[in-house]
């Protein structure tokens, strides 16, 4: 099923959502690698104030290539989710609902993902440039000291993403998987 959706994404557009389903985002999402997660945790644990409001967020894991003069944005195409899985139950915890990027998680993480009823999507992964024509406004938000890892602050129209994961755990990737597994030939 296609779906628009716009941010912020609160908690009854989450328990809309499948897996399988393509969605088009439109609003407001923020960007965040392996670098900014770890501040992000580090902050946390210090009672330090976060760059922003969690609560309801999508947190999209790419570090963007620097914009060509006149462009929005450079390349920005999803990076490998699990480098981030160490990070990313204490960002559930603050109220992120939603994750974008590639490749599969960790059992911990899905059953964050349950916990905190929340959502993993996945954007195709070497499509960066076309990714990058539907993001309408970007801003450094935090952490400019990490360059591309640094946390902006995205405006995006129909923003492409496909539920990978749902709310209840369900996951496409081992789904899919289970589908092309060949039984053992008799022999």
């Amino acid at each position: 099923m296609k779906i628009s959706l716009h941010t912020p994404l609160t908690k009854d557009k989450v328990e809309q959502l499948k897996t399988g389903d393509t969605v088009l985002l439109s609003g407001m999402i923020y960007t965040a690698r392996d670098a900014a997660h770890k501040r992000l945790v580090q902050d946390i644990e210090k009672g330090k104030q976060l760059p922003f409001c969690m609560q309801d967020q999508i947190i999209y894991y790419v570090g963007p290539t620097p914009a060509k003069k006149g462009d929005i944005i450079g390349s920005c195409g999803p990076t490998t989710s699990g480098r981030m899985d160490a990070y990313t139950i204490p960002l559930l915890e603050k109220g992120v609902r939603g994750m974008i990027g590639k490749g599969e998680r960790s059992g911990a993480v899905i059953e964050g993902i349950k916990k905190y009823q929340a959502i993993y999507f996945a954007a195709v992964g070497g499509a960066g440039v076309l990714l990058s024509t539907h993001v309408q406004s970007s801003e450094v938000l935090a952490y400019e000291d990490l360059g591309p890892e640094a946390i902006y602050r995205l405006e995006v129209k129909d923003f492409p993403v496909i539920v990978v994961i749902d709310r209840m755990g369900h996951d496409l990737y081992h789904t899919e998987k289970m589908k092309y597994r060949r039984e053992p030939a008799n022999s």
